[in-house]
């Protein structure tokens, strides 16, 4: 282990997880923004602090596998990623302004996103039949005006939006629904006219700051600097983005797993019934053993992909099947943690109950299983067509 990924370790054990098991995962109720401003300014002082910026804006730079056991420590707490600023959307917010963003783009938002002085929001999905699964669907548009753009349209699902300092958002600039390209992203601070986050979307999860928001645009306007990228060029720059976030989401909720699969064998050592210590019966080795495979089998898959973005690869089969394998893989991993620890696993005196709430949602998020099984199948066909052509 780095010495910054053991740092992290002890940073977490120490000043994260009792707030986190305190308050069962639940970010609002631990304190919300104050909690994060406390908690960010205790890794700055520790250094452990958003170890993944760019260096010009305070951070160490890594690249995707030197971040892999980074991000892993830093989600063995559901807090943990939040505190040490590698937490979803801001995370793949500072990726995406540092790649795409002009050195005006930079100073006015990714450094103090860096610093963590701000919070970011991601703004594609749609309620039907607008943008989810298939981004080509997008419905919210853009239209040209004197010296910028005005948008119209509704967002939901908009993860960190309440709270958050600016949007980075997906609107339709040409073309029509379900047309390949024609997307261009904006940036636009929260309190831009027209920009309204309408409520919190209820979902099962609680440890993601400020929620999963609908949000409305109702002729907001968007200066012509504020263009993140290129016109019409939104889809192929949010590859830039979602292919590296979904590993690092990989990467969290490794952390998280891991912690509910130690939780649990923990359990199964000390617990005797039967005459006989749990941990010693055949069918919890099988289940502990599983485990053991699966969270190797995800580190296994999630390094492929890592090496071949930062090879400057777009890694789009490599990252699919790691996203797929691992979603699945580390929920299989809690459920069995939860299964092994009887009741007390699906109660609040075991952290395993919250991370089998938190984990489950991570099979639809950022592409279901069953698109990303889908793209696999079409990558497949169309190489054997290529091949035979």
């Amino acid at each position: 282990m780095s010495d910054l990924a053991t740092r992290i370790r002890d940073f977490i054990r120490t000043s994260v997880i009792p707030l986190d098991d305190e308050f069962d995962g639940d970010i609002e109720a631990a304190g919300g923004d104050s909690l994060r401003q406390k908690l960010q300014e205790q890794a700055r002082a520790a250094g452990v602090f958003a170890a993944h910026a760019p260096v010009d804006c305070g951070g160490l730079g890594l690249n995707m596998v030197d971040r892999t056991p980074v991000f892993e420590e830093a989600g063995y707490s559901l807090f943990g990623p939040l505190a040490t600023g590698v937490a979803a959307p801001d995370e793949g917010n500072i990726h995406l302004l540092d790649q795409v963003g002009t050195e005006r783009q930079r100073e006015k938002y990714l450094r103090p996103l860096a610093r963590g002085a701000v919070r970011s929001a991601f703004a594609m999905t749609e309620p039907a039949p607008g943008a989810g699964s298939d981004p080509s669907a997008l419905l919210t548009r853009a239209t040209k005006v004197d010296g910028g753009w005005v948008v119209n349209g509704r967002k939901w699902f908009i993860t960190g939006a309440d709270g958050a300092s600016f949007f980075i958002t997906m609107a339709r600039t040409s073309g029509e629904p379900g047309s390949v390209g024609g997307a261009t992203m904006f940036l636009m601070p929260a309190e831009t006219p027209g920009l309204e986050v309408v409520r919190h979307v209820g979902t099962v999860d609680r440890s993601m700051i400020g929620g999963h928001c609908e949000v409305a645009y109702t002729d907001a306007f968007v200066p012509d600097a504020e263009v993140l990228g290129g016109v019409d060029e939104g889809f192929r720059y949010a590859q830039v983005r979602l292919g590296p976030a979904r590993m690092t989401h990989v990467m969290r909720w490794t952390g998280a797993a891991r912690r509910a699969h130690e939780v649990a064998v923990r359990h199964v050592a000390g617990r005797e019934a039967f005459g006989a210590r749990l941990g010693d019966l055949g069918m919890v080795q099988q289940m502990i053993a599983d485990n053991e495979i699966d969270l190797a089998a995800t580190r296994a898959l999630l390094g492929v992909a890592c090496q071949e973005l930062d090879a400057g690869e777009r890694a789009g089969k490599s990252t699919s099947i790691a996203k797929t394998f691992a979603a699945e893989a580390l929920h299989r991993v809690v459920d069995r943690a939860t299964q092994m620890c009887g009741g007390l696993g699906i109660s609040t005196e075991l952290p395993v109950a919250k991370i089998a709430r938190e984990i489950r949602p991570f099979r639809i998020y950022d592409g279901p299983s069953e698109v990303h099984r889908w793209s696999l199948a079409k990558r497949a066909i169309r190489q054997i067509e290529k091949e035979q052509a």
